[in-house]
């Protein structure tokens, strides 16, 4: 069993998934969609979400010309019903529910800021102590295919203590091919890092491709490799930060 469990901690998005920011194209003053999408499994920030098993998650979205945007995130979890089953006690904490919100500005051509908030909620997560819910703030910066983010929380971490003004720092690219417009390559790089336990610090890579099938049909794989310290994330001989494949399929509207 690994010992951080007894911190409840919850961490580890790579092309689509729970992390904010909205992309969709402005037709008019007020902009709505949305993405449903199935992955193989739901691994956030490189850490396994769902214990190795599939995902079904779905994005709802806001946004106005204004640049303001809000939106919201769930998902599918195992991670608190396994901690829980493995230190003895039951919980029925298994939907992720995220919020978030923010602002994006251009200020450059091609460059883009995106300054936000983003508030993870684990609904009947009532049993862990300290709370699994966590606030974050952030600023991201994109130049073409090119994306820079930073994120820190300010609150506990999921759930490990003390964390307040843990951080998270990434760079991605998602770039289409010239000569198969239909294919993006993504890739990404990122730290993890955790205030007043740095044990639990760790770095992610990613590496996929995206192909779109029109229609608003997306499917994808991307392979993931975190240098995590596996006794730290290791949950009844799973180790959720195992280096893994994740293959996705995706409807946006």
């Amino acid at each position: 069993m690994s010992r951080i469990i007894k911190s409840m901690l919850r961490a580890g998005v790579f092309g689509v998934s729970a992390s904010a920011g909205l992309v969709c194209a402005q037709v008019s003053d007020n902009t709505f969609s949305g993405k449903a999408a199935l992955f193989s499994e739901y691994e956030y920030r490189g850490i396994s979400q769902t214990s190795e098993k599939p995902a079904v998650q779905l994005n709802l979205d806001y946004a106005h010309k204004s640049g303001f945007y809000v939106g919201t995130f769930v998902s599918n979890i195992n991670w608190l019903k396994d901690t829980a089953n493995a230190n003895g006690f039951t919980s029925n904490a298994n939907i992720e529910w995220d919020i978030y919100g923010g602002f994006k500005f251009d200020v450059a051509k091609d460059v883009t800021i995106d300054i936000g908030y983003l508030h993870y909620e684990f609904p009947s997560a009532g049993a862990f102590i300290p709370k699994p819910n966590t606030d974050e703030v952030y600023v991201g910066a994109s130049y073409g295919p090119a994306a820079l983010k930073y994120a820190q929380s300010t609150s506990n971490t999921f759930g490990v203590e003390n964390s307040k003004g843990s951080s998270y720092i990434e760079f991605a690219v998602n770039y289409p091919l010239p000569a198969m417009p239909k294919l993006t390559i993504n890739a990404l790089v990122a730290q993890q890092k955790y205030k007043n336990n740095g044990f639990l610090d760790y770095t992610v890579s990613k590496i996929g491709a995206t192909y779109d099938l029109g229609a608003g049909l997306n499917v994808g794989a991307y392979f993931k490799n975190t240098d995590a310290k596996k006794v730290w994330y290791t949950v009844d001989g799973k180790d959720w930060s195992k280096n893994r494949l994740v293959g996705f399929v995706s409807y946006s509207f």
